[in-house]
């Protein structure tokens, strides 16, 4: 008899990715994980809506809708695992990540990047967390909101990043 095994890596990626949605159903809407597109690293992301006014508990903040998207890479040939966390605004262009990968070297394993549309306009050196996913997923959440804000906007268009407010390096 002939046993074939699944490819172990990719279920423990859906597993830690299908840990991270059940994470986030409790403070999103409409969480759902799906597989990562060719432009992406990694296989998955996880995908959670929300009302940005009420989670960063500002009624004055200019949209009503954004979206989280993290994704986790296991297995990346260093001693630690790539992720990429990010709050989007589609109706302002806006992207604000923590990346853990192999880009931006000289700012170390961590950046917080900002981006308007496709265009990054700011990549800044960030905390390096040792730690399991699960635990960088909920220390990311802890910061989200200091990040979010610490964005700078010049003519409706995010400029850079307030680097005291966020805490970067």
């Amino acid at each position: 008899m002939v046993v074939f095994l699944a490819n172990q890596a990719n279920l423990q990626s859906k597993r830690l990715h299908d840990r991270i949605q059940n994470r986030l159903s409790g403070e999103f809407e409409n969480v759902h994980r799906r597989r990562a597109e060719a432009r992406e690293a990694g296989p998955y992301r996880v995908v959670g809506d929300v009302n940005p006014q009420q989670l960063l508990d500002d009624d004055e903040y200019p949209v009503a809708t954004a979206r989280v998207e993290i994704g986790v890479q296991l297995q990346t040939g260093e001693p630690h695992e790539y992720y990429w966390f990010n709050w989007i605004e589609p109706e302002r262009g806006l992207l604000v990540g923590w990346h853990q990968d192999d880009t931006h070297d000289d700012l170390g394993p961590v950046h917080l990047q900002t981006n308007h549309g496709a265009t990054p306009v700011a990549h800044e050196s960030a905390q390096f967390i040792d730690s399991h996913p699960l635990d960088v997923v909920e220390r990311r959440l802890n910061s989200l909101r200091d990040a979010v804000l610490a964005v700078e906007w010049e003519q409706g268009r995010p400029v850079g990043l307030d680097t005291f407010a966020t805490g970067s390096e």
